[in-house]
């Protein structure tokens, strides 16, 4: 994250912004409304937190970022929040195991609410009252805040479909809006060519951007060809009954190993039953709908799938450069379809589902750019110490806020990571 991303970049104003946390704040507790109270706890994996934490969490960020600083007369509702709810930033203190948040049964659900609605009646009497040096002290830091709630809210959707895939009764979070029905065959896969050359990645500085996301900065790019369109749960099928997964010369070492391991034979959430494969969604246990895009799959499979496909996985700058011809439009959060759309035929952009439905992987390690610094303080631990083990993944997912993606920005997560809506489009050398 960037606290003062660039001299040009355009801060909200305090009316606008106000109401921008207004917003997000609110719609975390939609997301959370289908839920029942014992499904706010559960932890079903170290990766996974409870819908409670997520929620006590993007509040505690407020009140130790903002609140704790700004006013001087600030009492936390409990101290020990601090504790409970910190996850990672080691210079505001020390924190709760991570594998353990599902242990913490106190504060109640009601409780946490209680203190969401604690923190946002402290936080809106301060912006709508800061003065001008106030204002321009705190405006970024609450930016980041709000921008930090909307990828928590991405959280709560992955993670309680993790939760609830656990239960053998395959509960719903949500009803299906479309009943299952089947969708009509998308177009062949074509190939989109880019010439190579010098071109600029990274964010330019105008609106909000991560610090990971900066500096902008120029890369070589040899001609290649990206997919028009994300692989499908179709084409996946043909790389499994291919023996796939039982071809260790397709895959990566640590994937080969991985795979053995964990004795994987299909995306994560895919069940076999009577020969007909089915997946976990959001609204329950159904039949695998062969034209939607693929999803659930990690980074050792889309890279498995690509080698047995012939092609390889684009390059994030390969990806970005790509995305400027694109509009940012798709299936994302907004929607409330929480699962992956099939292409529609009215689609007529050369370069198709770039953004929303599926993370999309890329061969890329999620390294530094050059010139990039960590800023100072906690804030400077969001993204920069994680660079080093972790592929990137760009254009967002079905669980992504339409408000916070942007071109430029990059998601990052282990090679063996599965639980987030994680896709594959394919990528070639050009002629």
């Amino acid at each position: 994250m960037n606290i003062k991303a660039s001299e040009n970049d355009k801060v909200l104003t305090q009316e606008s912004l106000t109401q921008f946390y207004k917003t997000v704040r609110e719609f975390s507790h939609t997301i959370a409304d289908p839920l029942e109270i014992e499904d706010y706890v559960v932890q079903s994996m170290p990766d996974v937190s409870p819908t409670k934490w997520h929620l006590a969490h993007t509040s505690w960020f407020f009140e130790t970022f903002v609140l704790s600083k700004a006013t001087r007369e600030y009492k936390s509702p409990n101290p020990q929040y601090a504790y409970l709810f910190n996850s990672y930033y080691v210079l505001a203190g020390e924190r709760h195991l991570r594998p353990k948040r599902g242990l913490i049964s106190r504060p109640t659900v009601e409780e946490t609410y209680s203190y969401r609605n604690h923190v946002d009646e402290k936080m809106l009497q301060f912006m709508e009252n800061a003065n001008k040096k106030e204002w321009d002290e705190f405006s970024a830091v609450i930016e980041i805040g709000i921008h930090h709630e909307q990828q928590h809210q991405e959280l709560i959707v992955t993670d309680i479909k993790h939760v609830l895939s656990e239960n053998p009764l395959n509960p719903e979070y949500i009803k299906n809006k479309n009943n299952g029905q089947s969708s009509d065959k998308p177009e062949d896969l074509k190939w989109v060519s880019f010439e190579g050359g010098v071109r600029s990645m990274g964010h330019g500085g105008e609106g909000f951007g991560y610090d990971n996301e900066y500096p902008s900065h120029k890369v070589y790019l040899n001609p290649y060809k990206l997919g028009s369109r994300l692989v499908t749960n179709a084409e996946y099928m043909e790389f499994i009954n291919d023996g796939g997964y039982e071809t260790p010369e397709i895959w990566l070492s640590e994937g080969w190993a991985t795979v053995e391991t964990n004795n994987w034979k299909a995306p994560l959430y895919w069940r076999q039953s009577r020969g007909e494969w089915m997946q976990f969604t959001l609204t329950g246990l159904r039949k695998v709908e062969p034209n939607e895009p693929l999803t659930h799959v990690s980074y050792f499979e889309a890279d498995a799938y690509a080698r047995w496909a012939g092609s390889r996985l684009p390059t994030e700058a390969e990806w970005e450069v790509a995305a400027d011809s694109v509009s940012i439009e798709g299936n994302f959060l907004d929607n409330m379809n929480f699962h992956p759309a099939s292409l529609e035929k009215s689609n007529e952009q050369p370069l198709k589902q770039m953004f929303g439905d599926v993370w999309e992987w890329t061969q890329s390690a999620y390294s530094a750019y050059p010139g990039f610094r960590t800023p100072p303080g906690a804030l400077g631990e969001y993204n920069g110490k994680f660079m080093c083990n972790q592929m990137v993944l760009r254009g967002g997912s079905c669980a992504t806020s339409k408000s916070h993606i942007r071109k430029t920005y990059r998601n990052f997560f282990p090679t063996d990571a599965r639980w987030q809506f994680m896709g594959i489009r394919l990528a070639k050398d050009g002629d």
